[in-house]
């Protein structure tokens, strides 16, 4: 005889499974409805036309699930300046356009989309420990005077304030933001992410590499980095 409990958890991953993929299948019509893609690459490959915001298609690469919830919720500001694709980019000029706000729902259907989208091969978490005190003062040399990092992005000065270059991407809560698996692989070869990016190609050794990825990683807006 059939065991009616087995019919019913059946049941009930089934409608989880169906579920999730009709979210899933949601999300591509909510990037046409939000227009997503007249600023976003959603895939890799030459563009039809010019795209003024970060490519996308490599998001659950680079993005933590929460940080996203969040974003699409209460969107703010990540790159200052605007993006390098803008127009009037060089001239101080950026885009003015609100990035769209979704709702609960909307919300939920993106990140898993996005969270979906993936370059990268599967691999180990990079679970690195927190650099000591000392090691990060060491660091920090590194990533303001030895490579420069500093004339782009924003860090945290000795005091936990921002200071910093704001044409690229602000480092104030990449620990919250971002995956530190694909900061490693982004130090270590940006052009595989961004052909036409302005990052330039260092040849990091590994130590240097981890060391790095550690430091930016510790840039969180709840617990500034000193």
């Amino acid at each position: 005889m059939n065991n009616p409990k087995h019919f019913f958890l059946t049941g009930v991953f089934l409608v989880i499974a169906v579920t999730g993929s009709a979210g899933a299948m949601a999300a591509p019509a909510l990037v046409k409805e939000k227009q997503c893609d007249t600023c976003h690459r959603f895939a890799s490959g030459p563009a039809e036309k010019e795209q003024y915001g970060p490519d996308l298609f490599f998001a659950g690469d680079k993005f933590q699930k929460k940080w996203l919830e969040n974003f699409l919720q209460h969107p703010e500001a990540i790159r200052p300046a605007g993006h390098t694709r803008d127009p009037g980019f060089l001239k101080g000029q950026r885009r003015t356009e609100p990035h769209p706000v979704l709702n609960s729902q909307e919300t939920r259907q993106m990140t898993d989309y996005l969270m979906s989208l993936k370059t990268l091969k599967e691999s180990p978490p990079l679970n690195l420990p927190a650099l000591s005190k000392g090691a990060r003062v060491r660091v920090k040399i590194l990533f303001e005077r030895d490579y420069s990092c500093i004339a782009c992005h924003q860090s945290y000065n000795l005091a936990g304030l921002p200071r910093g270059g704001v044409s690229g991407p602000s480092l104030l809560d990449a620990g919250n933001r971002l995956r530190p698996e694909w900061v490693y692989q982004w130090l270590k070869n940006p052009k595989a992410f961004a052909t036409q990016g302005r990052m330039p190609l260092y040849r990091f050794d590994e130590e240097t590499l981890k060391q790095l990825t550690q430091y930016i990683m510790s840039h969180t807006k709840d617990d500034p980095g000193q």
